[in-house]
């Protein structure tokens, strides 16, 4: 299969429904994020090993979470954890203002958070063959992905690809009125709606297991 071939594949079968998002599985190539040793299985519908006891997560649920969270240009995401760092890459693809492309963001739009610090620096390494690093579009940073990024503001979206038994108040908190948040709970994927200072409404879905999200605490 190639990477046309998967994009085609996550249509046809309803998980890929949003032209952006569509165009940023299309650009953004999966075999960029795997290591050398899992190019040939790069557009395989199926978790990879990234090392350090990690993994790029399934393309279906790449996106189907990225539809639920429905980024668009110019928002300020926070993707918890980066691991080899292709959602942070898609999400940026999507984020980027195409008019600025030529020049430098005077702030990032997507902060990829990775507690591992070798992660951290293999998901820099990808993001950065596509410019989005040196562009000031995506950020990634080491930290514990429970506590958010407070320091880079109110997100309009919030993504994490770790599960937790609740979600993190950090994350309600670092959530601006309006925003969303998507990340796993249990084997499920909840979608909380932020529409008043401490009033959210809730979606939940399921069916799915992931690793669980390490906090230091």
């Amino acid at each position: 299969m190639k990477k046309k071939q998967l994009a085609e594949k996550l249509v046809r079968e309803g998980y890929l429904k949003t032209r952006n998002i569509i165009v940023a599985f299309l650009a953004v190539d999966r075999a960029d994020f795997v290591p050398e040793s899992m190019r040939e299985y790069a557009y395989a519908d199926a978790p990879l090993p990234i090392g350090n006891g990690q993994t790029i997560s399934q393309p279906l649920t790449v996106a189907f979470m990225i539809e639920l969270l429905g980024p668009k240009t110019g928002d300020l995401i926070l993707d918890i954890g980066a691991g080899s760092g292709w959602q942070t890459a898609l999400l940026s693809y999507i984020a980027h203002p195409r008019e600025e492309e030529s020049g430098k963001l005077s702030e990032s739009l997507v902060i990829g958070i990775e507690r591992l610090p070798e992660l951290a620096e293999f998901a820099r390494m990808n993001v950065g063959k596509y410019g989005f690093i040196e562009n000031g579009v995506a950020k990634i940073i080491e930290g514990d992905g429970a506590k958010g990024a407070e320091e880079y503001g109110s997100f309009d979206r919030i993504i994490a690809a770790a599960s937790t038994d609740v979600i993190p108040e950090a994350w309600k908190n670092q959530l601006k009125v309006g925003g969303r948040i998507v990340a796993p709970v249990g084997e499920s994927i909840v979608v909380l709606e932020k529409i008043g200072a401490d009033e959210f409404e809730q979606k939940q879905y399921f069916g799915f297991r992931f690793v669980p999200l390490i906090t230091e605490e």
